[in-house]
């Protein structure tokens, strides 16, 4: 399964490229062959989006957002309860306003949030009562940013995923998309690696309260940069 767009190839099974940031994941995983199997032969047969219930794969327009909804709430009720609770993702954009009040409540709840977000994001971070929890950023640079990484904490069993899918409605709502689970933990550590790079870019774009960016000054490499230059040893080398 790869993500929309991707065309990362190498000897790794998982990795991002020199050329752009999305990733691709093989894996040998029979239940995540079977709804790969069963999710195309809905797309080729039917007029209508994927309806079928997936053993693991998160399908748009239907298990999708019901499972994202599901795990931000989680997320909350683990911080509630005093369990850690955390949520990373990585995205182009976040405009689903029933996935905004989500992340609202989870942020009032003790939830930790820390996204990046390349393009539009109508959720508006450290706004006192309401998302002082809530931290947004966005990576611009030589390379398109184009890959989606969801991380939820869930009381120290972390997951994690990748796909195709923003968290906006045309996305969540009206298109087929797929997210597929990571467990491997090679390629969970890329993953982590990614987001902790690129949420520490020392020039990245900062969105602030009132809804308007403000650039980072900071020294040292962009995050573009660290990535692409270790890429060929593996990403996890940044850790």
């Amino acid at each position: 399964m790869q993500s929309r767009a991707t065309r990362s190839r190498n000897r790794r099974s998982f990795s991002i490229t020199s050329q752009n940031s999305s990733f691709g994941l093989m894996s040998a995983d029979p239940d995540l062959g079977a709804d790969l199997h069963n999710f195309f032969n809905e797309l080729t047969a039917s007029e209508t989006p994927p309806e079928r219930r997936f053993r693991r794969l998160l399908v748009a327009p239907n298990s999708l957002v019901q499972e994202l909804e599901r795990m931000i709430e989680r997320e909350a009720e683990h911080a509630r309860a005093g369990r850690p609770a955390r949520i990373r993702a990585k995205l182009n954009g976040l405009a689903d306003r029933k996935v905004v009040l989500a992340l609202y409540r989870a942020a009032q709840a003790g939830v930790d949030i820390d996204l990046v977000v390349r393009s539009i994001c109508t959720l508006r971070p450290d706004t006192p009562g309401l998302s002082e929890r809530i931290h947004v950023r966005s990576i611009l640079g030589r390379l398109l940013e184009h890959s989606r990484i969801y991380y939820f904490e869930n009381a120290g069993q972390g997951e994690y995923y990748i796909g195709s899918a923003d968290w906006r409605a045309r996305n969540l709502r009206k298109r087929a998309e797929v997210a597929t689970p990571v467990d491997d933990p090679a390629a969970r550590a890329v993953l982590r690696s990614v987001l902790d790079v690129q949420l520490a870019d020392p020039r990245a774009w900062v969105l602030r309260a009132d809804g308007a960016f403000e650039r980072l000054t900071g020294e040292g490499p962009s995050s573009q940069e660290l990535l692409m230059s270790t890429a060929g040893a593996g990403v996890a080398a940044v850790r």
